[in-house]
C-alpha cells in the first residue's frame, strides 16, 4: 500500500521533529552530566538500601506493638545504625590511630633526612634540600602557583562533601517515595506486561544489594589483609596504612595504588629491603585483588561472570574515571538483568 503525497510529507516532518527531540533531549542530558550522575549513584544507593529498609518497616513500633514503622522512621533507624557502627569501629580504632599518626607526624623530619640522604647516594639528588625548598621546588601546574593549586584541591574536597551530602538526601527522599515512584514506573507499561516489569525490578533490587555488601566486605578484607601484611613485614604505623588501604578499596582501578604510596614512604624511613618487600606485598596483594578478589566476590554477591566484571570495570573507568569504575559492577548488574528479560521467552 502506497502513500499519498501528504501523507509522506507528514511522515517525513514527524521524523524530522522526532529526531530534533531526541537530540535536544541528548543535548540537554550532555549539559545536567554531573546532576544526572548523582541521581544514579543516589538511585543505586536507594536500590540497595531498600530491602533493609522493608524489613525494618515490618517491624512493629514499640510501644504500641501494633504499628509498622513509618518508612522516613525506618530510614532514619538505618541511617542511625550506620552512623552507630562508624562511631563504634572509630571508638576502637580511632585511638591507636591517633596514636600512631601522632608518632608518624612526629617521625616526619626524621623519615624526609633518611629518604634525601638515600637519594643523594643513588645521585638522584644532587644538594640537600628543606622541607620549605623541597615545597618551594614542587611542580605546579603552568595556568596557577602552588596557591592556586591548595585553593583548587580544598574547592574539590568541598565540592565532594557537597556532593556526599546531596547522594545522602536526594537516596532519603527516593526511598520514602520509593512505592510511589515504583508504582509510575509501572504505568508505564501494558498492564499485561506490568507483573514481568516488577519482577525485573526485584531482580535489580537483589543484586545492587548484594553490590554493596560486596564492596564493604572487599574492603574489610583487603584492611585487614594489609594490618598483618605490614605488621609481619614490621612496617610501623600499620594500623593508619591499613585504614587508608580499606578506605581505597573502594575507589577501584587507582585507588589500591594511590593507598600504597604512604605505607612505601614509610618503610622508605626503615630500609631499602624493607621498601622492595611492601612494594612485592602491595604487588602480590593487587594483582590477588584484580583477578582473584573482586572477580569472586562480585560473582558471589552479585551474580555477575569474572569475565563481566573485568570488562566492565574497564569500559565505567575508560567512560568516566574513579566513578565509572564505582559505577561499573552494579550497572553490568542491572543490564543482565534488563537483557535476560528481553532476551527470553514466554513459554
Amino acid at each position: 500500500m502506497s502513500l499519498s503525497l501528504s501523507e509522506k510529507k507528514s511522515l517525513n516532518l514527524w521524523t524530522i521533529w522526532m529526531t530534533a527531540l531526541a537530540v535536544a533531549i541528548i543535548w540537554a542530558a550532555f549539559l545536567v552530566r554531573d546532576v544526572l550522575l548523582l541521581v544514579y549513584m543516589s538511585g543505586l544507593l536507594a536500590i540497595g538500601f531498600s530491602p533493609i529498609v522493608r524489613l525494618i518497616e515490618r517491624q512493629r513500633a514499640l510501644p504500641v506493638g501494633t504499628r509498622r514503622f513509618p518508612r522516613w522512621l525506618a530510614i532514619l533507624v538505618l541511617y542511625l545504625f550506620i552512623i552507630g557502627v562508624l562511631v563504634g569501629i572509630g571508638f576502637v580504632v580511632v585511638p591507636p590511630i591517633v596514636d600512631q599518626a601522632r608518632q608518624l607526624w612526629g617521625a616526619v623530619p626524621d623519615m624526609y633526612d633518611k629518604a634525601q640522604t638515600f637519594l643523594i647516594q643513588k645521585g638522584l639528588l644532587t644538594e640537600p634540600l628543606t622541607m620549605q625548598e623541597a615545597v618551594a621546588r614542587a611542580p605546579v601546574s603552568k595556568s596557577g602557583d602552588a596557591v592556586n593549586t591548595v585553593f583548587g584541591a580544598i574547592a574539590g574536597v568541598v565540592g565532594g562533601l557537597f556532593g556526599l551530602l546531596t547522594i545522602l538526601i536526594l537516596t532519603f527522599y527516593l526511598l520514602v517515595e520509593a512505592d510511589d515512584l515504583r508504582g509510575t514506573l509501572l504505568r508505564l507499561f501494558p498492564a499485561d506486561r506490568r507483573s514481568r516489569v516488577a519482577a525485573v525490578s526485584r531482580d535489580i533490587t537483589v543484586k545492587v544489594s548484594a553490590w554493596l555488601v560486596g564492596q564493604l566486605a572487599l574492603g574489610a578484607i583487603i584492611g585487614s589483609s594489609s594490618a598483618l601484611g605490614l605488621w609481619l613485614i614490621g612496617v610501623p604505623f600499620f594500623y593508619v596504612l591499613a585504614l587508608i588501604s580499606g578506605i581505597g578499596e573502594l575507589i577501584p582501578v587507582v585507588g589500591p595504588i594511590l593507598s600504597a604510596i604512604p605505607a612505601i614512604a614509610v618503610a622508605a624511613s626503615i630500609s631499602f629491603k624493607t621498601v622492595l618487600f611492601v612494594i612485592i606485598f602491595f604487588v602480590v596483594q593487587q594483582q590477588f585483588e584484580n583477578h582473584i578478589l573482586v572477580p569472586k566476590v562480585m560473582a558471589r554477591q552479585v551474580g555477575v561472570s569474572a569475565v563481566t566484571v573485568i570488562v566492565s570495570l574497564l569500559i565505567g573507568g575508560k567512560l568516566l574515571g574513579i566513578v565509572g569504575a564505582i559505577l561499573a559492577v552494579p550497572t553490568a548488574a542491572i543490564l543482565q538483568v534488563v537483557f535476560t528479560e528481553l532476551t527470553s521467552h514466554d513459554d
